[in-house]
């Protein structure tokens, strides 16, 4: 009897290492998943408690002014629901899971994905996409090699998807309360004070945007500000913050001093061109041109030659001529 053992083909090989790790952590994730799965389906969300919760979060005024945002599409003003906002939502709300992963980097761009998974009643929204790393500015692009302005570009842009998600997840109507909430409590809180314009202030000045920027935008001194206006403001700046809007979508570029002046004094003198010019073609047009007169003198010369011509000879009679030439200029 042969001691050898036959080998079976179909036998899979011996995993490697690396195999068993992968193999190991996908495990791990599986049943991590079904554990919340289960936890979910034994603990549901109450959904009464968890609008009362998300309103009370909204009544912080803290919250409140980072909640909403607002950016200017086809000459009027869009507002809705930042990602802060969504975030609050999303963790009052319950058994909710959300995040954003970087699935891989390479070629100068970074794989995304950012998702948000309602295990209870599993439902879910994922949205995978690439970011360039490229920073675009008005003087152009410019490629990013830090690894911190990759990172930040990355949560940027993956912060605008995850709140996609999140309110693909939520109820509407339960966002929209958190909304109406958000602006009541903005509008009860919000302070005019002259400290609080000077915060305001210093925070639009991080983007650019000076103080007389803002009152035209507002139309009236920042000292008479109105609470309604103050929290126009606060959207203006959330859209800014999150990167849904630039500075130029808001506040009109204003020429320096030297350069209003200057323009202003070219201003003037044009004026003063034009006026001269006027003045000086009235006057053209109201004394006679020396070149006509002589013109006029040339065709009376004319006109008097022929008549005075000798119709054999051709020879002008000088002084009849002299006498009909001076008839006529005192006709004229």
């Amino acid at each position: 009897m042969s001691n050898v053992t036959a080998l079976n083909p179909f036998q899979s090989a011996k995993a490697t290492p690396s195999n068993a790790v992968a193999e190991s952590s996908a495990q791990r994730e599986a049943q991590e998943v079904q554990a919340m799965m289960v936890i979910a389906k034994r603990f549901p969300r109450d959904q009464v408690q968890a609008m009362d919760r998300i309103l009370q979060a909204c009544t912080r005024p803290t919250l409140a002014e980072g909640a909403l945002y607002s950016y200017n599409r086809g000459g009027s003003d869009v507002t809705g629901p930042s990602i802060r906002l969504a975030e609050a939502i999303a963790q009052n709300w319950g058994n909710l899971q959300f995040g954003i992963r970087e699935l891989s980097q390479a070629n100068g761009e970074s794989t995304v994905e950012a998702f948000a998974w309602d295990i209870e009643n599993n439902t879910r929204q994922v949205k995978v996409f690439q970011v360039p790393h490229i920073r675009y500015t008005r003087s152009g692009s410019k490629r990013l090699e830090d690894p911190r302005d990759v990172y930040e570009l990355v949560a940027n842009q993956g912060a605008r998807r995850l709140r996609a998600c999140i309110l693909g997840v939520i109820p509407g109507d339960v966002v929209e309360s958190a909304v109406r909430q958000c602006e009541t409590t903005l509008t009860a809180s919000a302070d005019t004070s002259p400290d609080a314009v000077k915060k305001m202030v210093d925070a639009f000045g991080q983007y650019g945007i000076t103080r007389e920027q803002i009152e035209k935008r507002i139309q009236r001194r920042l000292d008479t500000i109105t609470p309604a206006l103050m929290v126009q403001m606060k959207k203006i700046y959330a859209s800014l913050r999150d990167g849904m809007s630039a500075p130029g979508d808001w506040f009109d570029a204003l020429q320096p001093a030297a350069n209003t002046a200057a323009a202003e004094a070219g201003k003037s003198k044009t004026e003063t061109l034009k006026s001269k010019l006027g003045a000086g073609k009235k006057q053209a047009e109201a004394a006679p041109d020396p070149q006509d007169d002589d013109l006029r003198s040339l065709e009376r010369q004319a006109a008097a030659e022929q008549q005075t011509a000798d119709p054999e000879t051709g020879e002008v009679q000088r002084d009849e001529w002299l006498e009909g030439y001076e008839a006529a200029e005192a006709q004229q």
